[in-house]
């Protein structure tokens, strides 16, 4: 790894083939083998595109003044997800229902869209993420103020798309990486001092309120820490939100307990949506291990609450913050991980500093990295495979790239705290 990061060009050849091989994965053992399972199992295959149901449910709402979370709605837009609406006595049927279960302002945002086709919508929006995931990284770099070469940057961004979060979130057409967007781009403008016009981009974050909310909380602990300076971001996050709120509710009056029923339902029809720590342990020990980790994130943004924008500590506890999200979130899905960027950036560039700390810090950073790297490793080996007689064994061994998804932000949040600990002893005890 030292050399390698001393080599800027070799980096950015290893980035395009570990990018490569994931996306060759995807397409040659993945989804033929998500193909074989579904026809197996009688199982409709369906458009495979988060923005669909959304999509629908904006247009019915926006242009026919229908109820996006009606059963109705539902049922048409299985009709045109899946191909038809689905049969609870069938078993084989996909469990996710794919109701409109956002709040209802997220039509808001998708309203210049709804007069498309879907095709075309189709085909555009999965561009749109890839250069958004792309300006993420941009993002990040600028907030985390990393000073990179073009080379390097361009790299990073490789080793981004061709993650295997980013490349689930691109091909499902996930939402999740609209909000990663909205949210570095919050963070960007916070940092070059637009208070006001972060707020902004804060309260459209809450699109997925399970998202952006640990984040909410942490900056509105920060702005009114110093109320004269920083109130503009609440100001202009709380106006927003309001507005949203208040448009949201005259297009559709009562949304709100219909956007918690259609979440209560997904909730159920998905077995519980529990966090990582719920299927990594029990949903009683997860729980209680998600409380002791708040706590102890709580601690260290009470204690980093006065924190200026240019100190190196704020971007710290953003990246702790995000990724702790992705830890606790009632929702194990690997396209969320696109949160851990920032984190995954602070310990690239303060590897040498990591690595100098302690044995116990040098381990956890050799697991970090092999956990982050195994799946390019393991799907490069099955793209390979693909190619040759190996073929039906790379489908049988489909999820190998998998294996490290649930402990990845456990690890990455792990070493991250190791760098929050030293700048805490730093700032007190000195």
């Amino acid at each position: 790894m030292p050399v390698l990061l001393r080599t800027p060009k070799t980096v950015l050849l290893l980035s395009l083939l570990m990018a490569a091989s994931l996306w060759l994965y995807v397409q040659r053992v993945l989804i033929p083998y998500q193909i074989a399972d579904a026809a197996a199992h009688g199982q409709p295959r369906g458009i495979l595109s988060d923005l669909y149901p959304r999509w629908v449910g904006t247009r019915e709402l926006l242009l026919h003044h229908r109820d996006p979370y009606s059963p109705e709605v539902t049922r048409e837009i299985q009709s045109g997800y899946y191909g038809r609406v689905l049969d609870p006595n069938r078993p084989g049927d996909p469990r996710d229902q794919q109701r409109f279960a956002y709040p209802v302002y997220v039509a808001f945002l998708l309203a210049p869209i709804i007069g498309l086709p879907f095709s075309a919508v189709h085909a555009a929006f999965g561009w749109f993420l890839a250069i958004l995931t792309a300006t993420t990284v941009w993002l990040w770099l600028r907030v985390l103020r990393w000073n990179v070469s073009a080379t390097t940057a361009a790299a990073l961004v490789l080793l981004t798309l061709g993650s295997f979060p980013a490349v689930q979130g691109i091909k499902l057409q996930q939402l999740s990486l609209m909000v990663s967007g909205m949210i570095a781009g919050c963070a960007a403008l916070l940092v070059t001092g637009h208070l006001l016009l972060a707020g902004v981009l804060l309260a459209l974050a809450t699109i997925k309120p399970q998202l952006a909310l640990p984040l909410c909380a942490w900056l509105l602990l920060w702005a009114l820490s110093d109320w004269r300076r920083r109130k503009s971001l609440v100001l202009s996050f709380a106006a927003t939100l309001a507005v949203l709120f208040a448009a949201a509710q005259y297009v559709l009056p009562g949304w709100f307990s219909e956007f918690r029923g259609a979440v209560s339902a997904y909730r159920q029809y998905t077995g519980g949506a529990g966090s990582l720590l719920d299927v990594l342990v029990t949903p009683v020990v997860g729980a209680i291990l998600a409380v002791a980790i708040l706590l102890a994130v709580g601690g260290v943004c009470w204690r980093l609450r006065q924190v200026e924008l240019n100190d190196e500590a704020f971007g710290l506890v953003l990246a702790l913050v995000l990724g702790v999200t992705v830890v606790v979130v009632p929702m194990v899905a690997p396209y969320n991980q696109v949160l851990l960027l920032p984190a995954l950036f602070l310990i690239a560039r303060d590897w040498t500093a990591l690595w100098g700390r302690s044995l116990l810090t040098r381990t956890l950073f050799l697991l970090t990295a092999a956990l982050v790297c195994w799946p390019w490793l393991a799907a490069g080996l099955l793209a390979l495979a693909s190619f040759g007689p190996g073929k039906n064994l790379a489908l049988h061994a489909w999820a190998l790239p998998l294996y490290t998804s649930l402990g990845i932000p456990l690890a990455v949040v792990g070493l991250l705290w190791t760098q929050v600990s030293a700048a805490l002893r730093a700032r007190f005890t000195a």
